[in-house]
């Protein structure tokens, strides 16, 4: 979706639109929840937090700047939300582990998200993902992320190439 539509939408939603909430949900859901995958790695967790991030977003709508990125808004209300709750479960006490392996798909080979959980560092799932599902250009991702971009383009390389090597092994 095109940052203009985007703003679009929450520029609606900011005016109590919620026909414009329900758009914006289901333009963005897919690469929202990409996003949040790469911070928790299983799909419950990344479930629960994105219900939270959208409920986020409704609710702090106000402090939305029309004309600003809207994508890049949204997916920092994503990461502030996934960083929290990494940050608050790493308090709790597991009462029991449970290895429940890496989940095969119907044709016997490795789910995308679960062959990048197992290739890639965080760091390079996120500019994967951020390049891939959001289309954002390499100069772009390292203003988000704080780095130069010539670390972000060299990252998506190698990460690409991890992820080919990977693909090549699999049975």
């Amino acid at each position: 979706m095109k940052g203009k539509e985007l703003d679009k939408l929450l520029v609606r939603i900011a005016a109590g639109d919620n026909a414009a909430f329900e758009e914006l949900y289901v333009r963005t859901k897919r690469g929202v929840y990409s996003f949040l995958y790469t911070y928790f790695h299983n799909a419950a967790d990344t479930e629960d937090a994105m219900q939270s991030a959208y409920l986020n977003i409704k609710r702090g709508i106000h402090t939305y700047r029309p004309g600003s990125n809207a994508l890049a808004w949204i997916l920092q209300i994503a990461k502030n939300l996934a960083l929290n709750e990494i940050k608050k479960k790493s308090r709790e006490v597991p009462t029991e582990e449970i290895d429940l392996g890496a989940t095969l798909n119907e044709g016997g080979r490795y789910e995308i998200t679960d062959l990048m959980q197992r290739v890639l560092t965080e760091e390079e799932q996120r500019i994967v993902t951020l390049h891939v599902v959001w289309n954002y250009k390499h100069r772009e991702i390292a203003e988000m992320l704080g780095v130069p971009t010539g670390t972000v383009t060299s990252k998506y390389k190698r990460s690409i190439e991890k992820l080919k090597n990977a693909f090549k092994e699999e049975p």
